[in-house]
């Protein structure tokens, strides 16, 4: 243990102490240096919560460029300047939220104080972003994306990065945690389902006018967000009886906690692997986040697809999701998590760009071909699919990361590393959409709902938007796949790290059920 460091055990009832008059670290220490089986009702729980971010997913990632771009008329520099602005912001979070919950002591255990705190304001910063005042000016309006914008994100960060880094403490099993992440992920999508579903299916309808009229966003976020803050709760709720013992490590005397935070992160980048990880997620999240704003522009203009068609494209992507839960396991089982993942992102890559090449290369049929739609829904499923691996499959590595970073520091420290994923999400996001909407404007893309179709559009910019929307972001991820390549904790060197785990933390509590048993009563 690092010198100057306490160990502080979190309160648990139905564990007995040999002497009331003492913490004792004995029993304790030894239920969490075995991995312990959870209840079905504790894994749904911990899955639930993913789908409070699933349903705000959607709505982010896909509706907002367009709503305050092509609905309200902002340009899309400053929407995606407004947005990148207020995830830089709240990409600070990430990481400070891990830190403190690292080091959180509570009856309530380290990450539950922060899940219930932050459900409401979650779902209040989500529907104001979709209520701005009609009577806003360009700059009070991009103020009030900023501000709107940081509230949700930054309330989703203070639940989320918890809520993973308690799937790294509820088990220890390589498999284990993998059916954690599968089952997050899982509840994720269906939140994503749920978005698309309620949103293209219904207030974006044709019959409700599409998606140009201003007055169907509020009514869609208020169910939104309504979702999001019964989901976020029931997690917390759900989880909280499988929380497990957990030695916390405190500062040594007279660090102050912005000490502690700067001394967290210089420590979550000491092993290797994590830096390897981070980057490669940070190339990944710049790709899919300059999709995700373009991809309502392709379905809408590129493809020239109607709400329905929009919708179908949506949930053949989200049954690639749901396909990928369970194949991800098996797979998983068959290749070391590095293999694994630099295939699937190669997959998701290939599988988003074949498609648009060949429509840029006129090799598909004309829009509104009747042949077309089965070809785009088997391009979706795949990278779904594959999307859906990699996603599982990253939260599981950070999982085994934590154990790595035990073993060389002598630290806990799950939260600061998803923290630090989660800084990396949500800047290279931003990255994404800054990107995205630039690129809009680079090609000059007209802005406002006075374009309504393909037709009122200038010659060869249908072409320019398939370019961006293309090849330009898929070099980002091919990039990524270069970096986890050098990811080195192979399935081999995490068990042996937790086989001298575990044998380091039977010697401690060997020790301090010595040393307890000494002090008692009897012993005087």
């Amino acid at each position: 243990m690092n010198q100057g460091t306490q160990i502080s055990w979190h309160h648990l009832d139905n564990i007995k102490c040999p002497n009331r008059r003492h913490n004792c670290g004995y029993n304790r220490y030894s239920v969490s240096s075995k991995d312990l089986r959870l209840s079905l009702s504790s894994q749904l729980a911990f899955g639930i919560g993913q789908f409070a971010e699933g349903a705000r997913r959607i709505g982010f990632n896909f509706f907002i460029l367009f709503f305050y771009n092509q609905v309200l008329g902002l340009s899309g520099t400053l929407v995606g300047a407004a947005l990148f602005v207020a995830l830089i912001a709240d990409a600070a979070v990430g990481p400070l939220a891990g830190s403190r919950s690292d080091n959180w002591d509570s009856p309530r255990g380290r990450r539950h104080p922060f899940m219930y705190a932050s459900a409401l304001p979650l779902a209040a910063g989500y529907v104001a972003l979709f209520l701005p005042p009609s009577s806003l000016g360009r700059w009070w309006l991009f103020a009030w994306l900023v501000a709107f914008a940081v509230i949700a994100r930054g309330a989703m960060t203070v639940y989320q990065v918890p809520h993973m880094a308690l799937g790294a403490e509820l088990t220890e099993s390589r498999d284990g945690r993998t059916r954690l992440f599968a089952l997050r992920e899982l509840f994720g999508t269906l939140g994503t389902a749920a978005g698309v579903v309620i949103g293209l299916g219904y207030f974006f309808s044709e019959s409700r006018g599409g998606r140009l009229v201003a007055e169907n966003y509020p009514p869609f976020a208020l169910v939104i967000g309504g979702l999001m803050l019964i989901a976020a709760l029931y997690s917390a709720w759900g989880t909280q009886k499988a929380v497990r013992p957990i030695p916390l490590s405190m500062p040594a005397s007279g660090e102050s906690a912005l000490g502690r935070f700067v001394t967290d992160l210089r420590t979550a980048f000491v092993t290797r692997s994590f830096r390897w990880l981070c980057l490669c997620v940070v190339l990944v999240c710049v790709f899919v986040g300059t999709v995700d704003a373009l991809e309502l522009y392709a379905y809408q203009y590129f493809w020239e697809l109607g709400a329905n068609g929009m919708m179908v494209l949506q949930i053949t992507f989200l049954v690639g999701l749901l396909v990928g839960v369970p194949v991800c396991e098996p797979v998983l089982r068959l290749l070391d998590k590095r293999s694994s993942v630099m295939l699937s992102i190669g997959g998701a890559v290939i599988s988003h760009l074949a498609p648009v090449a060949l429509r840029l290369l006129d090799a598909l049929p004309e829009n509104g071909d009747p042949t077309l739609m089965p070809i785009l829904v088997a391009f979706r499923i795949t990278e779904g699919i594959c999307v859906q691996h990699t996603t599982i499959a990253v939260g599981s590595m950070v999982a085994d990361v934590a154990d790595e970073q035990e073993y060389i520091t002598g630290l806990r420290q799950e939260g600061v590393l998803f923290g630090m994923l989660f800084f990396g999400f949500k800047t290279t996001s931003g990255v994404g959409q800054l990107i995205a909407g630039v690129g809009l404007d680079v090609i000059a893309w007209p802005v406002g709902p006075q374009i309504k179709t393909v037709a009122e559009l200038p010659a060869g910019l249908v072409f320019k938007l398939g370019v961006l929307f293309g090849p330009v972001v898929a070099a980002i991820a091919f990039i990524a796949i270069a970096c986890i390549s050098r990811y080195g904790l192979t399935s081999d060197r995490h068990a042996q790290v937790l086989r001298e785990l575990r044998e380091r933390r039977g010697s401690t509590a060997d020790r301090a059920g010595r040393r307890t048993i000494s002090d008692g009563p009897d012993a005087a």
